[in-house]
């Protein structure tokens, strides 16, 4: 079985003996094309070239197309010097198509001829491609160039990274995605840090729909040859390159939204990891050199200097922004952020303040990128502004730097209620109203009681400027129960006593209504705590004692 495989002389110790046995096979059957290989194949290592030839030219005389004979007479051309016959020979392998039996018939020649039909074949495809037209034809041309580099693929051996990368992109350019994505992939075992596969593989992926792994495949070639990777990009056409390059911005965000997650500079851990670094600033700075008219990417490599504590050069990339938008609240922000670094906490509140109200997300995210004694003295700015401003009548001005302390102090109580106030005065009740809520779903302790029954006064005001009295009359009830002298003068201010009587009149007849004679029975009580000459609420209690005697227990 030895002798009958082409590619076994290279294993056998005696090309001569080899010769012999094959001679021998041919004398018992002369039509016996594997033994006719044999011999050319060892006449061949005898170094008797001519022989070889002319046992070859026999076997093709009995079989013209054989491929395997085609293969090895244009390889003997080479090897003696007639390229054009050699070419011819060659042409004829590629018109075939039956090149995939080759791999292992290749097997018997020295390296330095394989490297020259590798040469050959290699460098006739590039020529084929490049008197590509466009045009009816094109997609000929690629199918024989694709045939041509195969073969090259065949003599290299490990060493075809070039022929696969281009035989990879004619089957792009042919949509054979997978096919092309299988040549990519071999080539990237081989070599890894290959710039032009990474960039040709995520090409086949975003082909392919596969956004997240084209964008992998992007950033670990940004990593080791921006300008090639930028250079593919700009290639592209507009409609492909736009969701590259977002994804490319929303992947350099994610990381840089993962080391914050992870402690960042708010647990003292530093600078990020090399590797992180190097794959935000190669993005970064990529997409500014893709489109430098472009804000967003100005912005976000600002951020990545600023989570590194490169202040300067954040600042150069912000007044680059700003220079494009001058009105961007995204770009003043991060201003009043490079402020706070320098110490101007008042300053930093005025610009911060203006994505409070358009952006808490991204306004949380720049609170990331600060320090806690940062974050403390620019609450206590921004809590100062918004109590002025309030003061001054002004509470559409104040709402800004309220819901700025709100988010840089955490949620607090003081900065909630502060701009609970604030909505209250612009009339925005169901803000008010649920950040309120917030505060009372915390809870506090009993030495914070009478904070508490305000918060409750304040919370039925809020439900009747809604319209919602049964709520009103419950919040009144919870807050007469905690402190009911606190409670009684805070209602006799705001609504008044009358308004106050009435919500708990309409309340009760409700109830009373509904044969809920306790419940009646409290809100008549209650009403008549905050106004005790009120004869409705009075008129009230006796019906709902009279109508309760049979079986409630009234007090």
């Amino acid at each position: 079985m030895l002798l009958r495989s082409p590619g076994c002389v290279r294993k056998a110790a005696n090309a001569c003996g080899v010769y012999q046995l094959a001679m021998l096979l041919m004398e018992l059957d002369a039509e016996d094309e594997t033994s006719c290989l044999l011999v050319a194949d060892a006449l061949y290592l005898l170094g008797r070239l001519d022989d070889a030839h002319k046992s070859l030219l026999v076997a093709l005389s009995r079989k013209p197309q054989a491929a395997p004979v085609l293969v090895r007479l244009a390889l003997l051309q080479l090897r003696r010097g007639f390229c054009y016959d050699a070419n011819q020979l060659v042409k004829k392998v590629a018109q075939s198509g039956d090149t995939a039996c080759l791999q292992h018939t290749l097997d018997v020649f020295h390296h330095e001829d394989l490297q020259l039909l590798q040469s050959h074949c290699h460098t006739w495809a590039l020529s084929i491609l490049r008197a590509r037209t466009g045009g009816p034809g094109s997609e000929a041309h690629t199918r024989e160039a694709i045939a041509y580099l195969s073969l090259a693929i065949f003599a290299a051996g490990s060493q075809a990274g070039e022929s696969l990368l281009t035989r990879a992109r004619c089957y792009g350019l042919l949509g054979q995605k997978k096919t092309s994505m299988f040549d990519f992939n071999s080539l990237l075992r081989e070599e890894p840090r290959n710039v032009q596969a990474l960039c040709g593989r995520a090409l086949v992926h975003l082909a392919l729909d596969q956004l997240q792994e084209a964008v992998d495949d992007m950033v670990s070639a940004l990593k080791l040859d921006p300008a090639t990777v930028i250079s593919e990009i700009h290639s592209l056409k507009p409609e492909v390159q736009l969701p590259l390059t977002q994804s490319l911005h929303t992947r350099c965000q994610a990381l840089l939204n993962q080391w914050l997650d992870a402690g960042g500079p708010l647990r003292g851990e530093g600078p990020l990891r090399g590797e992180d670094t190097q794959s935000l600033l190669a993005i970064g700075e990529a997409l500014i050199r893709l489109d430098a008219a472009q804000p967003s990417w100005h912005l976000l490599l600002a951020d990545i200097f600023t989570s590194l504590g490169k202040y300067q050069e954040a600042g150069t990339h912000l007044q680059e922004a700003l220079h494009l938008t001058p009105s961007s609240e995204a770009a003043q922000a991060r201003r009043g952020l490079l402020q706070l670094k320098r110490g101007d906490a008042s300053t930093a509140a005025h610009d911060l303040q203006c994505l409070a109200e358009i952006d808490t997300q991204d306004l949380s995210f720049l609170l990331r990128l600060l320090e806690p004694p940062e974050q403390q003295s620019l609450t206590q700015a921004a809590a100062k502004e918004a109590s002025n401003l309030l003061d001054l009548g002004q509470p559409r001005r104040a709402l800004g730097y309220c819901s700025l302390a709100v988010l840089a102090g955490g949620s607090s109580p003081y900065h909630l209620r502060l701009r609970m106030a604030c909505l209250t005065q612009l009339q925005e009740y169901d803000r008010a109203l649920r950040d309120l809520d917030h505060v009372l779903q915390e809870g506090t302790g009993n030495s914070d009681l009478p904070r508490r029954t305000e918060d409750f006064c304040s919370r039925g005001r809020l439900l009747l400027s809604l319209g919602d009295k049964d709520g009103a009359a419950g919040a009144f009830t919870q807050a007469l129960a905690l402190s009911p002298t606190q409670a009684q003068n805070s209602l006799s201010e705001q609504p008044g006593r009358a308004p106050t009587a009435s919500v708990f009149l309409i309340h009760g007849q409700r109830c009373l209504e509904e044969q809920r004679y306790e419940e009646a029975w409290t809100a008549a009580q209650n009403g008549l705590l905050v106004d005790p000459s009120h004869s409705g609420l009075k008129r009230l209690k006796v019906r709902t004692r009279k109508e309760g005697s049979s079986g409630c227990r009234l007090h």
